[in-house]
């Protein structure tokens, strides 16, 4: 019987095809991953300097964030300049290895990020990194 099935219509399916789930599950992995990229960077409007030697760090304490508008950031909320010693304090009471990634936008001056780092090691945070977008190249 060269054209019959070998599975009668009376019989149980008990095979499990598991490829489409995979499938569903990987592009619902893909979806959530580019939306979650692009909600975190749309959060605080810095644009980042380019660095082709620029590092990830770990164990943050602290993530500081200068916009364009001179605006201030700690952890994500904005903060007054003046409430910022106590706030710095606080960690470094809490943490004595407290760290903090300055993000400052590429359209701010020199002088302001060197101030606030300043301001940050004055306070007892001596630990700290800038934050940067990568270089498309690294020069010699």
């Amino acid at each position: 019987m060269a054209g019959s099935s070998q599975t009668s219509s009376d019989e149980l399916i008990t095979d499990i095809n598991v490829v489409p789930l995979v499938d569903i599950i990987l592009v619902v992995l893909i979806i959530f991953m580019l939306s979650a990229t692009a909600l975190t960077r749309k959060a605080i409007g810095v644009e980042l300097p380019k660095a082709a030697t620029g590092e990830a760090a770990e164990n943050v304490t602290l993530a500081l964030a200068l916009d364009r508008d001179g605006a201030l950031f700690l952890d994500g909320a904005p903060i007054a300049r003046d409430a910022l010693g106590p706030a710095l304090d606080a960690a470094v009471k809490k943490n004595h290895e407290a760290q903090a990634i300055i993000a400052a936008d590429a359209r701010r001056s020199h002088g302001e990020v060197v101030q606030l780092i300043d301001f940050i090691r004055a306070h007892g945070v001596h630990k700290f990194a800038l934050n940067v977008d990568p270089a498309e190249e690294a020069r010699p």
